[in-house]
């Protein structure tokens, strides 16, 4: 008997009617239907995250989200003033020391323009770090607010989420080395080489009596075994290099952080100069959200039609 009883409820029966039909809890039976109600549901994206939000809720994620990219940048802008700082306090201390006495050595100041130089390196670096989050910044501002507060009528733009949500899942940098290193020379460490080398000059001139020719000049200028003429050539290469990359790199305007004029460079005889850099010093791999959150900002001071 029971062999038939068996039998006859696999015949009668299916194993999902078989859950339905069993005597089982009723609270069991709300459990499962939540369960696959919850399965049924479709997956959260990128694309509906702000649909299950509401309004406010957006808007007040977007205040503390913008709060917290500024407060970042604010950070690393400070550290920014620390390796200035840096360069500014032993390019001081190394020409108080030079020109104290005339029997100090003048090969101090070399070696503090390669500590500087050092210092420099460190903050194009910090720069690169700080213009991740100033991005960030930019995009939210001209994407998010400045729509808002504008009195014209902006289509709304759909693509400043997606570039925020994409660098937040992979940061990347916004601008190369090489741009880094121009404007961090250009704000700051141009005119600390340019006191280095002028301070070395007077003093190699003027210590320990002014010279009287141009050998006595070039002879005072010797270091150890290495002559004088080729301390001044390195001199001279090391400083013309610096003067190059300070103008090649002009034309590199990728930093979304700067105020920078809305009309193209023109400005001649390195136009050709910096055209060049622009085509070869940049990464063309890297994909550059700030120019968008540029461009949108343009379109937003353009005059209506």
């Amino acid at each position: 008997m029971r062999d038939d009883v068996r039998v006859g409820i696999h015949t009668t029966n299916s194993p999902d009617e078989d859950i339905h039909t069993a005597a089982v809890p009723e609270a069991f039976r709300s459990f499962a239907e939540e369960v696959r109600r919850r399965n049924q549901q479709a997956k959260t994206t990128p694309l509906n995250i702000a649909q299950k939000l509401a309004p406010g809720e957006f808007n007040t994620a977007m205040v503390h989200f913008y709060r917290g990219e500024v407060q970042r940048s604010n950070t690393w802008r400070n550290r920014l003033d620390t390796t200035t700082n840096w360069a500014v306090i032993t390019a001081g201390a190394t020409l108080s020391f030079v020109f104290s006495s005339p029997g100090n050595p003048h090969f101090a100041i070399p070696i503090n323009t390669l500590l500087v130089a050092t210092f420099m390196m460190m903050e194009a670096r910090r720069y690169r770090y700080y213009e991740v989050w100033a991005n960030r910044v930019r995009v939210l501002e001209t994407g998010y607010f400045a729509p808002m507060l504008s009195h014209r009528t902006i289509p709304p733009d759909k693509e400043w989420a997606e570039h925020i949500s994409a660098d937040l899942v992979a940061p990347h940098f916004t601008i190369s080395e090489w741009e880094a290193i121009g404007r961090r020379l250009r704000a700051n460490y141009l005119w600390i080489f340019i006191l280095l080398s002028l301070s070395w000059t007077l003093k190699v001139y003027i210590h320990p009596t002014p010279a009287i020719s141009i050998d006595e000049f070039v002879s005072r200028a010797q270091v150890g075994l290495a002559p004088g003429w080729f301390v001044i050539l390195c001199g001279v290469v090391f400083n013309s290099v610096i003067f190059l990359i300070a103008l090649t790199t002009r034309k590199l305007r990728q930093a979304s952080s700067e105020v920078l004029p809305m009309d193209d460079f023109e400005w001649h005889p390195f136009k050709q100069m910096s055209d060049w850099a622009e085509n070869n010093l940049k990464r063309r791999n890297t994909i550059r959200r700030s120019k968008k959150a540029r461009n949108r900002l343009r379109s937003i001071h353009k005059p209506e039609a």
